[in-house]
């Protein structure tokens, strides 16, 4: 490699990793997914709320998740006619509140959100380690948690291990009569857990959890019970001793006593469904990420007929190296460099076929009217214009004709670029003139070859979305085309030709 010729190879490194990295870097921050009509499963969860109202101001309170491990938040909303809704959040708890002067009778209330599964990671520790709770009992259940407790710490050496050893002693098959007291007098094992982990001096603390299952109706919340250990808080369900978050639990809320606050109303209810659903990764993507870099520096944010030239307009590179590649690397001559290119943008809007159809009629009988026209020894300039004119007469006549006949391609074949057909028509027939049929039928065959190659890739669908999606991959596609703009080797055409020379050898 010559010393000069180092800086243009770094620049075509830079194209590369700068086009690879900048479409990583969307991918990982927006979720664009690399692969078209990938889908990814939601859960539409459902919560229910009935009570009987008084007849005077009605306020409802429902505490919602602040941040459900495994879980994001893609949207919500209320179905509450002749309430004002809002969500109260004060950084602490998040709260939906339903508000009305004057109702009475029976109410239904309904909240949905949308929650999409992603990868646990594990929360930031607090910088201060909370404190546990001072409890306080009655006799004799002061003694029995006394003794209760002396059995399990003497059992243990971690506060897990100590929640664990609870558990079992507080189990219904459990013969300690210590824990039978104390049940008696606190039927909730996780309200009597945390309140026997906080008096050994572990700091616990409620919460509430969702068990999520396809098609369920009527559902409530599971109490459940959270630790801190030197790890962080450890949630475990006092009921069956799993500890951890499941991949199907909703945690819905930590350290709230109340789910459900009713004022103005009487025999409340809280139950939840939940289905699950799959939706375009695409789609998820545009609501996530509206406010990120990558979305408002997008075509996104553009209107839709805007966001429709530019599918076409990002297209053109990869149209542009399958041109290089076909006359450099290959040899193939065509008329031109762009009519190709722009030939294959037009097979996208009239499909292959009747494109092809349309492109050769209207050559062929320009060829023929411009015959007529060198009788005439017009100037260029008058000779170039009678031509676009008598092109789009041509165009015209042919989208008619295919519309009276039902042929919706005909109507597409406005697509065509005139001006270059024109000039293309010009250069043929002036090639036709000097050189004979036989180079137009090599030049014209070569330009609707390479259009038909370039059409079939840029048909891809994953093409098509990775065009659009991550334009920045077009510097990856500059890299190469400036890569084959330094071949100067024999072309694959050449390779037949020379092939006698090597048998001399």
């Amino acid at each position: 490699m010559k010393i000069r010729r180092l800086p243009f190879y770094a620049i075509v490194i830079l194209l590369i990793v700068a086009g690879l990295g900048t479409a990583g870097l969307r991918h990982n921050t927006t979720e664009v997914p690399f692969v078209p009509g990938e889908q990814k499963p939601v859960w539409l969860v459902e919560a229910r709320i009935d009570f009987l109202a008084q007849g005077g101001k009605t306020t409802v309170r429902l505490d919602l998740p602040d941040s459900a491990p495994g879980f994001r938040l893609i949207r919500e909303q209320a179905a509450s006619p002749g309430y004002g809704f809002a969500v109260l959040d004060d950084k602490r708890d998040r709260r939906a509140e339903w508000t009305r002067r004057e109702v009475t009778g029976y109410q239904t209330l309904y909240y949905n959100a949308q929650y999409l599964p992603v990868s646990y990671e594990p929360e930031p520790k607090d910088p201060e380690p909370p404190k546990a709770e001072d409890v306080f009992w009655d006799e004799p259940e002061a003694t029995a948690a006394r003794e209760l407790l002396r059995g399990a710490l003497s059992r243990s050496s971690s506060p897990a291990s100590t929640a664990r050893e609870l558990i079992k002693l507080l189990s219904p098959n459990s013969p300690d009569q210590n824990a039978q007291l104390l049940l008696a007098a606190e039927p909730s094992r996780s309200r009597l857990l945390v309140k026997l982990l906080n008096q050994s001096g572990v700091p616990s603390r409620m919460a509430m959890g969702l068990y999520l299952e396809d098609a369920r109706r009527r559902q409530t919340l599971t109490p459940l019970v959270e630790l801190f250990t030197d790890e962080g808080w450890l949630l475990m369900n006092a009921a069956t001793g799993e500890q951890g978050v499941p991949e199907n639990l909703l945690l819905w809320s930590r350290g709230v006593d109340a789910q459900l606050d009713v004022i103005g109303g009487q025999n409340s209810s809280l139950t939840f469904s939940m289905i699950r659903q799959t939706v375009p990764a695409m789609a998820l993507s545009q609501v996530q990420f509206q406010d990120n870099i990558f979305s408002l520096l997008g075509v996104y944010s553009l209107p839709i007929e805007e966001q429709s030239m530019f599918k076409m307009l990002f297209l053109l590179p990869l149209g542009a190296m399958v041109v290089v590649f076909m006359r450099v690397m290959v040899g193939l001559r065509t008329a031109g460099t762009f009519m190709p290119i722009l030939i294959s943008l037009a097979f996208l809007q009239t499909s292959l076929v009747p494109g092809l159809i349309s492109f050769i009629l209207i050559v062929g009988l320009g060829l023929l009217l411009r015959n007529y026209l060198s009788y005439l020894n017009l100037l260029l300039v008058a000779r170039i214009a009678t031509l676009i004119v008598l092109v789009i007469f041509l165009i015209s006549v042919m989208s008619l004709v295919g519309y009276q006949l039902g042929l919706n391609a005909g109507i597409t074949v406005t697509f065509f670029p005139m001006i270059i057909i024109a000039w293309t028509i010009e250069r043929m027939s002036i090639l036709w003139e000097e050189e004979g049929p036989h180079e137009v039928l090599i030049q014209g065959g070569g330009s609707l070859l390479v259009a038909v190659l370039a059409y079939l890739l840029m048909s891809i669908e994953l093409i098509n979305h990775l065009s659009f999606n991550f334009p920045e991959l077009n510097l990856v596609i500059l890299a190469f085309i400036l890569l084959m703009g330094q071949y100067t080797g024999y072309k694959l055409s050449e390779l037949r030709r020379f092939r006698s020379m090597e048998n001399m050898d």
